[in-house]
């Protein structure tokens, strides 16, 4: 994915590290309980290989960075200021983090959770 080169050797960023940065910022977003897999076989690949990134997938094709996120928001939470927090804080911490550019992210919501009361 991202690649430099230094006079020391070179630097390689893989995807799946994106999606973990990702992951942990879409966590710490608010109205969001958790993440859902894209559909049920990626779902059931994702928990055999435990993967930490459930949810987020990252595509890059050489210059732009596109995230697609697939969130279970809080029951009672504004759906679309959840949405837009998760964008703006991947976004953030993601380039924060590698120093480029993200072209595009999508955040789908997968369902709502409704909360213990008691």
């Amino acid at each position: 994915m991202g690649k430099d080169t230094t006079s020391l050797g070179g630097i390689h960023i893989s995807p799946s590290a994106v999606a973990t940065i990702a992951y942990h910022a879409t966590l710490q977003s608010y109205g969001v309980v958790g993440l859902a897999p894209k559909n049920l076989a990626d779902g059931i690949v994702r928990s055999i290989t435990r993967e930490p990134s459930r949810g987020v997938f990252v595509s890059y094709n050489g210059e732009d960075i596109d995230i697609e996120i697939h969130v279970i928001v809080e029951y009672g939470t504004r759906i679309n200021s959840v949405a837009e927090s998760v964008a703006n804080t991947v976004r953030y911490h993601v380039e924060k983090a590698l120093g480029l550019k993200v072209n595009k992210i999508d955040v789908h919501v997968a369902g709502l959770r409704v909360s213990n009361t008691d």
